[in-house]
């Protein structure tokens, strides 16, 4: 399977919305809510996507979304989703990396973000690429489940190299 990460487009907005459905059972963004997050917030939507083969269209596979305060170095990961049929290869791992280099080429010293106490994949996702736990966040999510806020130090980007995947 050949990917690809981009960043996201108002174009996406259907797709972005469909994968939102089918990889959150509660806690999911609108369609209108997605559609501000394109059009209008100060934020960045990357998209990791399977790229079109023979008669098949792309498919998006993943998507995350960084909010970025004016005034602030910390960025914040707002929402971060791959696809169920695509957990576990790997592309969870590239869209963090390349929305960590979006931070930092936006001058984001930090990279904070929160996650459900029972997601283990995401944790574990999230500590093996250096996040650490910063806050217990009691009865955070809509279904009552606690959350732990996480963070990150962001290094200086190398001289010489861009944001994104390359």
């Amino acid at each position: 399977m050949t990917t690809r990460l981009r960043p996201a487009t108002p174009q996406d907005l259907d797709a972005l919305h469909r994968l939102e459905q089918s990889a959150f059972t509660g806690d999911r963004f609108s369609r209108r809510q997605l559609w501000h997050l394109l059009n209008r917030a100060h934020a960045a939507t990357w998209v990791v996507e399977r790229e079109a083969e023979d008669l098949s269209p792309a498919r998006l596979l993943g998507y995350g979304i960084l909010l970025f305060r004016h005034g602030s170095r910390r960025a914040r990961l707002y929402s971060f989703c791959v696809h169920p049929e695509a957990r576990g290869t790997g592309l969870g791992r590239q869209l963090l990396e390349c929305l960590e280099g979006e931070a930092r080429a936006r001058g984001s010293a930090l990279l904070g973000l929160e996650v459900r106490a029972d997601n283990r994949v995401a944790l574990g996702l999230y500590r093996r690429m250096g996040f650490r736990l910063e806050r217990w966040l009691p009865e955070y999510y809509e279904d009552g489940c606690a959350g732990w806020q996480m963070v990150k130090a962001l290094e200086a980007l190398p001289a010489g190299a861009e944001s994104g995947a390359g």
